[in-house]
C-alpha cells in the first residue's frame, strides 16, 4: 500500500482507476482519460496534486540563499504573493528538478517540487543552506488541488467561500498568489489552460472537491495531467530533464537569469562553459504525419542515421496525432523532416515549434501531411 493524498477516498468513491505513482495511490483516471483531458480543454477539470511537495524556507538569510541556489532570480519577485518558475541545478548545470517559488512575505518564501524528486530536493536544500540563516520546513499537512480550464477560474470561485472568492478574483495575472483562511491560492497549473492551484488545509480538501464537483468540474486523473502538459510542451521532470541534461539542452535557456553577471548561482559556470563551447543538443517538437502513437524512448531517425531520442511521447486528443518532445542535435531546425522508429518501421514526422496546443487548438500551420 502506498501513501494516500486526503482526497484518496474521494477518488475510491468516483471509481477512479488507482495505480502507484512514486508510492503514492493515485488516480490514473475516472473511467475515460480522454474525456477527461477534453474537460480541462473545453470546460474545466480538478486533479488532486497533493503527492507533491510543499516546502517553505524562511530566515533572514532566504533572500541571498535562493538567490545562490536557483538560476532563475527571485528578484524578480518584487512583492508578496509574485510566484516564479525556475529550475534547479547542481554544480554541473545537470537538473535536479523544475519548480515553483513564491514569495509569501519578505523572509518567506514557498516552494513546490515534484513528489519523485522529493528526498533528493530536501537534502539538496538542507545542503546548500548550511551557510545561510534559513530554516528548511516542509509542509505536508496541506493537500493542494488544481482547476484548471477555460471556465475554471469562474467555477472554481463559485465553490469557494466568499471571502477566498473575493482575494482570488484579484488574481487578474498569472503566477500571482494569495493566502486567505489558510488557503493559499495561485494562478498557476501545468496543463496551458488558465486555472487555480490551491494549498488547502488537508481536513477541508474533501469538502472543496466535493463543492468543485457540485459546480461541474470534473476530476480528473494523472493520465490526462500527461496528455495535457504535453500539448503544451512542458517538460516532465525525470523524462524531460534530469541531472544528465541542462537547461540549454531543454528548451528551458529563458528560465536562466544572467544578469547582474556578478551573480553566482549553482551550476552557472557551467553554464557559461557550455555556452561558450556551443550547445550541442536541443528540446523539440515532434508531430506524427500519419497515423501512430509516439512514445518514450523511440529513435529519431535523419538520413538514416539516428540523431535523437524521444524523451516524452504519446496522442494527442486535441490534435488527434502522435506528438513528443525529443532530444536533437542542436543544427534541426523547426520544419525539418525526420522519422520515428516505431517497433520496426520508420514513420514520418515533422518538427515543430512548442506548445502543440494554445487556446485549444493547434498552435501551428507548418504540418504537411505527406510522406518523406
Amino acid at each position: 500500500m502506498g501513501k494516500k493524498t486526503p482526497l484518496y477516498e474521494a477518488h475510491v468513491k468516483a471509481g477512479a482507476k488507482i495505480v502507484d505513482f512514486f508510492g503514492w495511490d493515485m488516480p490514473l483516471h475516472y473511467g475515460s482519460q480522454i474525456d477527461e483531458h477534453n474537460a480541462v480543454r473545453k470546460d474545466a477539470g480538478m486533479f488532486d496534486v497533493s503527492h507533491m511537495t510543499v516546502v517553505d524556507i524562511h530566515g533572514p538569510g532566504v533572500h541571498d540563499f535562493l538567490l545562490y541556489l536557483l538560476p532563475n532570480n527571485i528578484d524578480k519577485l518584487t512583492e508578496n504573493g509574485k510566484a516564479l518558475y525556475t529550475c534547479m541545478m547542481n554544480e554541473k548545470g545537470g537538473i535536479i528538478d523544475d519548480l515553483i517559488v513564491y514569495r509569501f512575505a519578505d523572509d518567506v518564501y514557498r516552494l513546490v517540487v515534484n513528489c519523485a524528486t522529493r528526498e533528493k530536493d530536501l537534502d539538496w536544500f538542507q545542503k546548500k543552506a548550511h551557510e545561510y540563516a534559513v530554516e528548511v520546513i516542509e509542509r505536508p499537512e496541506f493537500a493542494l488541488i488544481a482547476i484548471q480550464g477555460p471556465n475554471a477560474r469562474e467555477k472554481a470561485m463559485s465553490a469557494m467561500a466568499p471571502k477566498q472568492a473575493e482575494e482570488a478574483a484579484k488574481l487578474d495575472k498569472p503566477f500571482s498568489a494569495v493566502e486567505v483562511d489558510g488557503w493559499y491560492i495561485a494562478r498557476t497549473g501545468y496543463t496551458g489552460e488558465d486555472g487555480f492551484e490551491i494549498m488547502v488545509p488537508g481536513e477541508e480538501a474533501t469538502g472543496f472537491w466535493n463543492a468543485l464537483l457540485k459546480q461541474g468540474v470534473s476530476p480528473c486523473g494523472l493520465g490526462a495531467r500527461d496528455t495535457l502538459r504535453l500539448e503544451a510542451g512542458f517538460n516532465l521532470s525525470g523524462a524531460d530533464m534530469d541531472e544528465s541534461v541542462t537547461p540549454l539542452e531543454s528548451a528551458l535557456s529563458w528560465t536562466i537569469a544572467w544578469e547582474p553577471e556578478n551573480r553566482n548561482f549553482v551550476g552557472r559556470s557551467a553554464l557559461v562553459k557550455q555556452k561558450a563551447n556551443g550547445v550541442e543538443r536541443k528540446l523539440v517538437g515532434l508531430v506524427l504525419l500519419g497515423k501512430g502513437v509516439l512514445r518514450d524512448h523511440q529513435e529519431v531517425i535523419c538520413d538514416d542515421k539516428e540523431i535523437g531520442v524521444i524523451t516524452s511521447g504519446g496522442f494527442s486528443p486535441t490534435l488527434q496525432r502522435g506528438i513528443a518532445l525529443a532530444r536533437v542535435p542542436f543544427s534541426v531546425k523547426k520544419g525539418n523532416f525526420c522519422q520515428i522508429k516505431v517497433r520496426g518501421e520508420m514513420l514520418p514526422a515533422q518538427v515543430i515549434r512548442v506548445p502543440f496546443v494554445r487556446g485549444g487548438k493547434a498552435n501551428f500551420t507548418e504540418i504537411v501531411d505527406k510522406e518523406v
